[in-house]
């Protein structure tokens, strides 16, 4: 067969072809150390870059440089260079796709070559002596502190890019209560060095210096397990979720059943980033399994039996639920704020509680049609859009003679409440 061809624009005849942007990663010492970053530099018409960065390259005399500052300038200087045909170049620190200025230049249509250097996360892993292949990246750096400070509360091993007013101090203050260790990472690569292992009440009351890198770790990595067989750090649980009863510890069938709980758990949106209130825990069942797909947990329960029970469920599955000793609505005060609330237990008394602390949604059950009316009138009063479902399961049981029947589960009605 013959070679099919493209015709020529006529418009783009005798206009240079267009050069990607070479995207440098430097170490934090600043020196490239990729083979052809030397010879992409010696090249370059157009540099941008940190100003440290642009000190230390070795640009020809006549490449025109752009420090950075804001961003849209050197974008658009950049974007004349891509159309010109010059060699353009940007310096960026470690690796500029791993919540780099990579995403950028691609989202503005530029073409990118890329030759990155080491990670600062993978360089202070490796100062710390600790493998990170079961590691979560999160980045605070430029962005809301919140995400980052749940996802370090729900994981055994993250890293964090960190910012000012972002950083080791304000993640350490979010974490007093959850059992982590903290390794603190300043200045990678240069003189001034400093890798420090410290705890989050430390961390809370040091000042750090900035640039700086955090991983935070489970204190018993045994206990929580550091890395997933199937290397998905925060994905969805291989076990599944909505698990029968007999997957947990509990005391007269006091558990929320799989069928409340597969809506409970779809109503409560847990992810990555975010942290849910479990109320009333129990058996802690609905916490584990927001907690199985990636969430930040606090299980709030009174009954020091049932305290024990969510303890010994959380640690059965590996995940790592801060449990709250202690009856609400007092034993609220002071805890963090959450993202979502599950009601599972207490009076409207709980319900008003969780509401003024206006997580985006709250979802309760309730088995008493006397308190269904006003819940919803509470949760709307809250600024909540609420609404309601009965859901009443009837499961197989076998009978003699290999028949079967419907054997009824007690009706529970689904309360949710979304803020606009």
């Amino acid at each position: 067969m013959g070679r099919v061809t493209r015709a020529a624009d006529p418009a783009a005849v005798g206009r240079p072809a267009a050069a990607p942007v070479t995207v440098v990663g430097v170490d934090a010492a600043g020196a490239p150390p990729h083979p052809a970053a030397l010879a992409a530099l010696a090249g370059a018409r157009l540099a941008v870059g940190a100003a440290r960065h642009l000190a230390c390259a070795a640009l020809p005399d006549d490449c025109a440089t752009v420090t950075l500052g804001p961003l849209a300038p050197a974008l658009d200087r950049l974007a004349a260079a891509v159309a010109a045909g010059l060699p353009a170049v940007v310096l960026a620190s470690g690796d500029p796709g791993l919540f780099g200025i990579v995403r950028r230049l691609r989202v503005e249509g530029l073409p990118v070559r890329v030759l990155p250097a080491v990670s600062s996360v993978a360089a202070a892993f490796a100062r710390a002596g600790l493998p990170w292949d079961g590691a979560a990246v999160v980045s605070a750096h430029g962005r809301d502190l919140r995400p980052a400070l749940n996802a370090v509360r729900a994981l055994p091993a993250v890293a964090v890019l960190t910012a000012p007013g972002a950083g080791a101090a304000e993640l350490g203050a979010g974490l007093v209560g959850w059992r982590r260790r903290l390794v603190v990472a300043e200045h990678l690569g240069t003189p001034a060095e400093r890798v420090v292992e410290t705890t989050p009440e430390r961390a809370a009351a040091t000042a750090w210096a900035d640039p700086h890198v955090l991983l935070c770790l489970a204190t018993d990595p045994d206990e929580v397990g550091a890395v997933r067989a199937d290397n998905q750090p925060a994905a969805a649980p291989a076990g599944g979720w909505a698990l029968p009863e007999a997957g947990y510890a509990h005391r007269d069938s006091m558990i929320t059943k799989a069928e409340v709980r597969a809506l409970a758990v779809a109503r409560l949106r847990p992810r990555l980033g975010r942290l849910v209130w479990d109320v009333g825990a129990g058996s802690g069942s609905v916490g584990i399994e927001c907690a199985l797909l990636g969430a930040a947990v606090i299980a709030v329960e009174r009954d020091p039996d049932a305290v024990d029970l969510v303890r010994r469920n959380a640690a059965a599955y590996r995940v790592d639920v801060r449990v709250v000793a202690g009856a609400a609505p007092v034993a609220l005060a002071g805890l963090p704020d959450p993202d979502a609330a599950f009601v599972g237990g207490g009076g409207l008394d709980v319900l008003a509680a969780v509401a003024a602390r206006r997580p985006a949604r709250v979802v309760a059950t309730l088995a008493a049609l006397d308190r269904v009316a006003p819940a919803l009138g509470l949760l709307r009063e809250h600024g909540y859009r609420a609404e309601g479902v009965q859901l009443s399961a009837a499961r197989l049981a076998d009978l003699p003679g290999g028949s079967v029947r419907l054997a009824a589960t007690n009706p529970v009605l689904v309360l949710t409440g979304d803020r606009p």
